[in-house]
């Protein structure tokens, strides 16, 4: 670069007001990555073009992708368009190639494209489609589909849901991650410097579409947004990349099942019956496979560091942050903060908002069917400030008494935090309406929702909590990652509790400036692969319809509630008219653990013990129970193996 070129001038002005501004002889980070950008911008490309500046090279012929193992040719917009796998891979220089279309409602693929898919190890598309993205049905073919309307159970959502027979059974073939993704890039307008990464430009772009070191342009200029960016060669189209939940598959358990391959285990010689979703939920492949993705392709630091595969982690990790507020319906991706799970989450609003607005005298309300990750840290809380921790009692149903909870609000109550559905007796509680009674003594809310998510749909506009928390592997995503939502004031109103890198924006020795949420609460490098497997979960998910699930779990629930109580000596623990997929009971003359062994030789994986929901137990005069609990993968043969089992354990005729 001459020093007669503009880009020069601009970068020795940069140096001399950072000179000026800081009082140091070295150039700060701002001016640092500006130089850095526009070394990466003048490097050649893999075509032996060089990159101009805001516009590129036209767009080449259409290309296709080398496909996977036996599927040369094959379109790269088949991988493009499936949910949990929307990213870019992104070229310093090289323009978007021209992307086939998906095959519409009015055009059924031909043969010759359906061999070519089932030449690369897929499932061919159905021949007739009812419905897709919006448009006009076509008569179903699938023998399984409903022929009536089913409704779901009630759920305490004010959200009507959908009628099972409105669900496309059409079905996109599930991820194949090793298939290359395709090379492309998107046209945006001017994008905000670090400090305001996040936005909702952001959360409601495809894939967070960028430039490709995005990130880095205005790294450490905290007002100083980049004056020009150049434009990538070609946008997204809706068609190729759908907008999350525009495509339905019908539901299907069987075919479900065979998305889980942990279900194909075998235990005590057995096939593995998993009952023990509220403590963990299995992982679809589609999971499996994003994870292996992202470490073979992507895996990268984010926000930072110079060169493509920062990008794409950066590209993955945001993505999955836009597909979780998209998931919780909340109002931007800012509203998004990854932990490690539901507990992290609970500690960091105490330790965060709770250090800085709960004092000695005030009050702090729970209830009596929480699990410990929502009792221990406020009342580690309360001991530190002097606060008084307060419990709202349940009935004999399990069953929040909202009269009393009633009696406990007063102007000295300053949080009420309290669990959507209790993990122990899967009570659903009247979540919205609790949130509404606390907000009428101005006091801030937490809803636990670790065993809410997987069960129902959430939206937490309409429920207007404070904060939301829930976990990662309750949703059928890896171990290790978490979500706390929160209202954009309530974020605001918190200081960062852990200190490091990536949540600031300057820092020297005399102080620090943060940056705004959720990045403030996200000190150190994060558990990015697991939020990136996270987002894949949300994905698949919502392929299948959180009504559609709900409403299948409820059917599972009567039926195993029904079946249950015929055992004699049997004793369900907790009967509230509105329950998610969970059971409790104990079984007369028998230990919980002598049960639960039982299931286990039978292959048959349920919880014994006290489910670390210890006082809600103690309420029905229980120290531990046997805890099967229900996910969308189980049908009416995991409860009839079960039943089967308890009846031989208690030497009852089948």
């Amino acid at each position: 670069m001459s020093t007669s070129d503009p880009g020069f001038q601009f970068e020795e002005d940069a140096v001399a007001q950072a000179k000026s501004a800081v009082g140091v002889v070295f150039p700060d980070v701002a001016t640092l990555t500006q130089m850095a950008n526009e070394f990466f911008r003048a490097l050649p490309n893999q075509a032996g073009q060089r990159f101009t500046g805001a516009s590129a090279p036209a767009s080449p012929e259409p290309s296709v992708s080398p496909g996977g193992p036996g599927s040369p040719g094959f379109p790269a917009s088949y991988s493009a368009a499936i949910p949990g796998t929307e990213m870019r891979q992104p070229q310093f220089g090289v323009p978007a190639p021209s992307m086939p279309s998906l095959p519409s409602v009015d055009k059924i693929p031909s043969e010759a494209d359906i061999a070519r898919l089932a030449g690369a190890g897929l499932p061919s598309f159905p021949s007739e489609v009812t419905s897709f993205a919006g448009t006009p049905s076509l008569s179903p073919l699938s023998a399984g589909a409903p022929s009536s309307p089913l409704s779901a159970p009630q759920t305490g959502i004010s959200q009507p849901a959908a009628p099972l027979s409105s669900v496309s059974p059409f079905s996109l073939p599930l991820p194949d991650f090793n298939l290359p993704f395709p090379n492309f890039e998107a046209s945006l307008p001017s994008i905000p410097p670090l400090a305001a990464l996040g936005t909702d430009d952001f959360a409601k772009s495809a894939v967070g579409a960028l430039s490709p070191l995005y990130f880095l342009e205005g790294a450490g200029a905290l007002s100083q947004p980049i004056a020009s960016r150049p434009q990538a060669a070609q946008s997204y189209s809706p068609a190729v990349v759908p907008e999350v939940g525009s495509i339905r598959r019908q539901f299907d358990v069987t075919s479900i099942r065979n998305d889980f391959p942990i279900l194909r285990e075998k235990v005590n010689g057995y096939p593995l019956i998993w009952l023990d979703n509220a403590a963990t939920t299995q992982k679809p492949q589609a999971v499996i496979d994003r994870l292996k993705y992202f470490y073979e392709h992507e895996n990268s630091n984010i926000h930072r560091a110079a060169h493509d595969l920062a990008a794409r982690a950066t590209d993955a990790y945001e993505d999955a942050r836009s597909k979780v507020a998209h998931f919780l319906n909340a109002s931007s991706s800012k509203e998004i903060v990854f932990v490690r799970g539901a507990t992290e989450a609970i500690n960091l609003v105490a330790q965060s908002w709770g250090r800085q607005h709960i004092n000695k005298g005030d009050e702090i309300i729970i209830s009596w069917i929480e699990h410990h990750a929502n009792i221990v840290p406020w009342q580690m809380l309360a001991a530190e400030k002097g606060a008084i921790l307060r419990v709202i009692p349940v009935d004999d149903s399990g069953q929040i008494l909202l009269d009393e909870y009633e009696k406990l609000l007063s102007t000295r109550t300053k949080l009420v935090s309290f669990s959507q559905v209790s993990n122990a007796l899967g009570t659903i509680t009247p979540a919205q309406q609790m949130v509404q009674m606390g907000h009428r003594y101005g006091a801030r809310v937490l809803v636990d929702g670790a065993q809410a998510v997987s069960h129902m749909r959430v939206d937490v506009q309409s429920l207007d909590a404070d904060f939301y928390v829930f976990s990662g592997h309750k949703v059928f995503g890896p171990t290790g990652i978490g979500v706390l939502y929160g209202k954009p004031d309530a974020l605001a109103d918190s200081p960062p509790w852990q200190g490091g890198g990536n949540m600031i924006a300057d820092v020297t020795f005399e102080k620090t400036i943060y940056q705004p949420p959720p990045f403030r609460f996200e000190a150190g490098t994060g558990n990015i692969a697991d939020a990136v497997g996270l987002g894949a979960a949300i994905a698949y998910l919502d392929t299948i319809g959180m009504e559609n699930i709900s409403h299948h779990e409820h059917e599972l629930l009567v039926y195993a509630t029904q079946e249950l109580l015929k055992i004699p000596g049997l004793c369900i623990i907790g009967t509230a008219k509105e329950k998610a997929g969970v059971l409790s009971f104990v079984l007369e003359g028998y230990k919980t653990e002598d049960v639960g062994a039982a299931l286990n030789r039978e292959g048959i994986a349920v919880r014994s013990g006290h489910h670390c929901a210890q006082p809600a137990l103690r309420r029905f005069g229980q120290e531990t129970t046997v805890r099967p609990s229900l996910a969308l993968y189980n049908n009416y043969e995991d409860i009839d193996a079960m039943i089967a089992a308890l009846r031989r354990l208690r030497q009852l005729p089948a």
